[in-house]
């Protein structure tokens, strides 16, 4: 048996936090590789280690005085090291980091001590080797991810260290320049070393005991779930359920490693599966999630589904302005493209015309202020029913459904509302399908 565990920043905030860890890593002693994120907050009115390194870079960019947050970044880590009597020489890697700022620090490089330095904490204090993902997790030139070579180079390294601790979070291109994952990347470097090390397990340590059919702040004491398949979780996070990044699944899914979502602090809980298949219950939803801040571009054209590439030319004007398209919802006449607030910026009018251009509609129009909800669950496609108990819960609490798309694996229904009705909404839908369980 051999286990990779990845710890979260609130995990590792501080001296106590360390011990913890350190107590849940010796338990077992097939957890054999440790991936670490930079010291979370330790109060609701602390900082992330991240957001402090990311706001030295940018005053350091500025020419402004970074000294005040740089030294705050290095009260906590002294701390740390002082309170478990550590001897890694924190002087030196300060005196680095001040002096690459100083020489103009890129983002990503600065934004990667905090993971480094806390590798390098706590592979003391477990007796570990310490591995930098610098030199065994690779991009190119362009900051995509060479994950086969990347699987290659840190396999042969993991093996030369039976035990190790490595930084989450970055790598390196060919030129040694280090480039960063998107924020909460950590879990996609505890993927990538689970694949690499072909662990049978991949623990994620988080301060929350799994995952919940909804979100807390939007439903009352959601019920945890105890299994969930890949493809549910893909989609459970691109739509927002934030416990683990979205793309830490491919790796481990490649290799049919199931990943374990444990709590640091309630380490006696056995949190969340993440399986390649699961038994389906009919009837049963996996959960629940949602976000805000979407518009929908309707399109109207007669016979349009007569006309040869008019929806390869709609998707084609968002391209060009660098839009992504969520969802395609269509009928013999219509087309309604739904988007992000957010990227359409000031690039609407544009693209009207644009449009206007191109493929000549009858009507066209903007609908903004959206929110989406995606219902999912693996026993759905073997159950009747389902989309009605979604929809009547909705016009029970007189909420209007402005989209409904439905994917062909049946195992998610998405519909639009409002956004002044999200959080009713996702309490009526939650409601209907755990008030008959």
């Amino acid at each position: 048996m051999l286990k990779t565990v990845k710890f979260g920043g609130s995990s590792l905030a501080d001296a106590n936090q360390f011990r913890k860890v350190a107590a849940i890593v010796k338990e077992d002693l097939t957890r054999r590789y440790v991936v670490v994120s930079a010291p979370g907050k330790r109060n609701s009115g602390d900082d992330k280690i991240t957001d402090l390194l990311l706001r030295c870079q940018r005053f350091a960019a500025a020419g402004s005085d970074y000294r005040e947050a740089l030294s705050t970044i290095r009260e906590r880590y002294f701390s740390i090291a002082k309170e478990l009597s550590l001897k890694a020489d924190l002087e030196k890697e300060f005196s680095v980091i001040e002096e690459a700022l100083k020489k103009g620090a890129t983002l990503d490089y600065v934004a990667s001590r905090g993971e480094y330095l806390n590798a390098i904490l706590l592979a003391e204090f477990l007796g570990f080797a310490f591995v930098d993902a610098a030199d065994a997790i690779l991009f190119d030139e362009n900051g995509a991810l060479l994950e086969e070579e990347t699987n290659r180079r840190l396999a042969a390294v993991l093996r030369k260290n039976p035990r190790a601790v490595i930084p989450g979070f970055y790598g390196a291109n060919a030129k040694g320049q280090v480039v960063t994952f998107s924020r909460g990347g950590s879990d996609i470097t505890g993927s990538l070393v689970s694949r690499a090390c072909q662990a049978d397990l991949y623990e994620n340590w988080t301060d929350v005991s799994g995952l919940l059919m909804a979100d807390p702040r939007v439903v009352e004491n959601p019920r945890a779930i105890a299994s969930v398949t890949y493809q549910e979780l893909r989609e459970l996070s691109y739509m927002g359920a934030s416990v683990l990044h979205e793309d830490a699944i491919f790796p481990v899914r490649a290799a049919k490693i199931p990943i374990n979502i444990r709590n640091t602090n309630a380490p006696g809980d056995a949190g969340t599966m993440i399986l390649p298949a699961a038994n389906s219950v009919p009837g049963h939803i996996t959960g629940l999630a949602g976000k805000k801040g979407f518009s929908a571009i309707y399109i109207e054209k007669d016979r349009m589904n007569n006309e040869v590439g008019f929806v390869r030319k709609v998707l084609q004007t968002l391209e060009n302005h660098g839009v992504c398209v969520e969802h395609v919802p269509s009928g013999i006449d219509t087309i309604s493209v739904v988007v992000s607030t957010a990227e359409l910026k000031d690039e609407v009018d544009q693209i009207f015309v644009e449009l206007q251009e191109t493929v000549q509609p009858d009507r066209i129009a903007l609908f903004d202020r959206l929110a989406i909800i995606a219902v999912v669950g693996r026993g759905m496609i073997r159950s009747q029913g389902t989309a009605s108990k979604v929809f009547g819960a909705l016009a029970k609490e007189n909420i209007n459904i402005r989209m409904i798309d439905q994917g062909s694996s049946e195992i998610n229904i998405i519909v639009g509302i409002e956004e002044k009705d999200y959080e009713r909404a996702m309490r009526a839908i939650y409601a209907a399908f755990v008030a008959e369980e």
